[in-house]
């Protein structure tokens, strides 16, 4: 999803337009306000990606004011931001990508070379997604289950795991199920995999 979020309407009617010609969906937001009002009210991922298109100078919070928000919650590898300007500076532009926007754009830009990068972005963000989802899913294994996760890592089989732990096979069965119904696997290579 491509989130615009620019004061002027024409130019988010515009950038939705563009990104609609090139399969993407867009959502327009008229100032920072209503873009963090919702992603205070339940903000969704999109399974696909998201990147954000910022304005710099907009009335109330500014857009370089929005990304800092954005940076200070750990959120701008899943909402990559591309800050667009018609009042930009070199200085600006350079202070803001080592502060780890993703792209910056002076109006007027090149509509292609927008696109592209918006899709660069979203394939960070959908990446960034899936790392997120991974870690969400470490995080709800049991200690034990970190344990018994390590050894079937190791390629250990289940008697082995048992004697090391000193639990019994028929429990560590237990805890391999549950390991790979949480971790959303069905083998042990597949789990390996999603872990590499």
């Amino acid at each position: 999803m491509l989130h615009i979020i620019d004061d002027e309407e024409v130019i988010r009617d515009s950038l939705s337009w563009l990104a609609r010609s090139r399969q993407i969906a867009a959502v327009g937001y008229a100032s920072s306000e209503q873009f963090l009002a919702g992603l205070e009210q339940g903000f969704r991922f999109d399974t696909e990606g998201d990147c954000v298109l910022l304005d710099v100078r907009m009335p109330g919070l500014s857009g370089t004011s929005l990304f800092d928000m954005l940076s200070a919650r750990k959120l701008t590898k899943r909402l990559p931001v591309i800050f667009l300007t018609g009042h930009g500076d070199v200085p600006m532009a350079v202070d803001t990508l080592k502060r780890g926007a993703f792209d910056f754009f002076e109006k007027p830009f090149n509509d292609n070379k927008l696109m592209d990068r918006v899709l660069e972005a979203l394939v960070i963000s959908r990446e960034a997604g899936v790392t997120a989802q991974i870690h969400e899913r470490l995080a709800s294994l049991s200690a034990r289950e970190k344990e018994v996760l390590d050894l079937i890592l190791l390629g250990k089989m289940n008697k082995v795991i048992a004697d090391e732990l000193g639990i019994s096979m028929r429990t560590v069965e237990v805890h391999r199920a549950h390991i790979f119904d949480k971790m959303q696997v069905k083998t042990a290579v597949e789990l390996a995999g999603l872990l590499k």
